[in-house]
């Protein structure tokens, strides 16, 4: 009998060392561009929980629900 190990998409992988440095200064500039943060999590290919995480990790100052009022 054979086991195929199953392959999850990119986006339900860990993501650790230079790789998550990466990742976490791609997100914190989209963000910093505008980006929501579900956006921001699309275009990176992670979850909204995953993005959010990754942005405070960078220690990017989250907005508030709606955004800016300015």
């Amino acid at each position: 009998m054979t086991t195929t190990a199953a392959v999850l998409p990119a986006r339900y992988k860990h993501v650790r060392g230079p790789d998550r440095e990466r990742l976490r200064q791609q997100a914190a500039d989209l963000y910093a561009q505008g980006c929501t943060i579900a956006s921001t999590g699309r275009q990176i290919g992670r979850s909204y929980s995953a993005t959010r995480l990754l942005l405070l990790e960078a220690g990017v100052r989250l907005r508030g629900p709606g955004g800016s009022l300015r």
